[in-house]
């Protein structure tokens, strides 16, 4: 899952130009990556204090990393915490794509990032099955609630880990501020999250492109993607794969049902929305734990969603496939 073993974004912006109609830019760096972002903006006005506050508010809220945070002070086990509008917007949406899914997304997971030594909380040297099983114990959105602003666990030592839909919650706010202030024109990626709206300088769509999985140190694009008032985000670890005597690639996902990593031959999966850069966020990383066959499967069943798929055939050849509704 992203964030939980070490993951790349794919996708890159391809830039344009134009002397006569300059785009307005800022970019920095926010929970734990980086940021760019474009609009089209006549007033010139300055936008750069509101985001950093943005970015502070949702660091407060919802980092794992910051021992303060509301979301560390209840994995502690602080029943008392009156979360605030992010928390509670995460936290929904994860509850929703958790259904969705069957489970295969899952924010409680965070029990068994931190076991397996890819969270901040502390690894269990050799982690058996009977202990992954004790663990299993503390997993499952189904164990928890919002009610009156507060959450409530089934068991005080389930832990929240919201890192796979958290960034593009922090994409889709920075959106919706430009939004307020009347800007129809923009992008926000961050860390390769992308929230696009109306156009570009040249007055079309906005343009990303989606990177080869190259194991040689080149850089090749899989295809490019024109987003119309969409959002996209992708999941993937092709760079952390393990190949089998046969050449077969598989890469590992902890699976929040066993508790252990999953071998997927699914290496990439980059999903595309006219919903928030948070929901697509989310089925990206489920997208991972479900694999390549379990993922074309629902994806015929959601056709409000758009997908490019990049896995490893039996061969060890890397093949990609999109969803049937993708007319990029």
């Amino acid at each position: 899952m992203k964030n939980y073993l070490l993951i790349f974004s794919f996708l890159v912006l391809i830039s344009c130009s134009n002397a006569q109609n300059e785009l307005n830019s800022i970019q920095g760096n926010a929970i734990g990556t980086t940021y760019s972002i474009k609009f089209l903006d006549t007033n010139n006005k300055n936008y750069s204090f509101e985001i950093d506050s943005l970015i502070h508010a949702f660091n407060k809220s919802a980092s794992t990393y910051i021992p303060t945070s509301d979301i560390s002070k209840i994995n502690k086990g602080d029943s008392t915490v009156i979360v605030d509008a992010i928390f509670q917007e995460v936290f929904k949406k994860s509850e929703r794509i958790y259904n969705e899914t069957e489970g295969d997304f899952d924010p409680t997971v965070g029990v068994l990032v931190n076991a397996w030594g890819f969270g901040p909380g502390k690894q269990i040297e050799k982690l058996d099955s009977l202990k992954v099983k004790e663990l299993l114990k503390y997993v499952g959105f189904n164990k928890v609630e919002l009610k009156n602003n507060k959450v409530k666990k089934l068991y005080p030592e389930i832990y929240f880990d919201f890192n796979a839909i958290a960034k593009g919650a922090l994409v889709d706010a920075v959106g919706r501020l430009f939004e307020r202030n009347g800007i129809k024109n923009y992008m926000v990626e961050i860390g390769g999250e992308i929230r696009a709206r109306g156009v570009n300088q040249k007055g079309v769509n906005w343009t990303i492109a989606i990177e080869n999985p190259n194991f040689d140190g080149t850089r090749s694009y899989a295809t490019t993607i024109h987003l119309k008032n969409e959002s996209i985000a992708t999941s993937g670890n092709y760079r952390k794969f393990r190949s089998l005597e046969n050449g077969q690639k598989y890469v590992h996902t902890i699976n929040a049902k066993t508790g252990f990593a999953t071998e997927s031959n699914l290496l990439s999966a980059s999903v595309i929305s006219k919903s928030d850069c948070a929901d697509v966020d989310g089925y990206a990383t489920a997208f991972m734990a479900m694999g390549l066959e379990k993922t074309i499967e629902f994806l015929k069943k959601h056709s409000e969603l758009k997908a490019f798929l990049i896995h490893a055939d039996k061969n060890g050849k890397i093949q990609t496939i999109k969803s049937d509704n993708f007319d990029n």
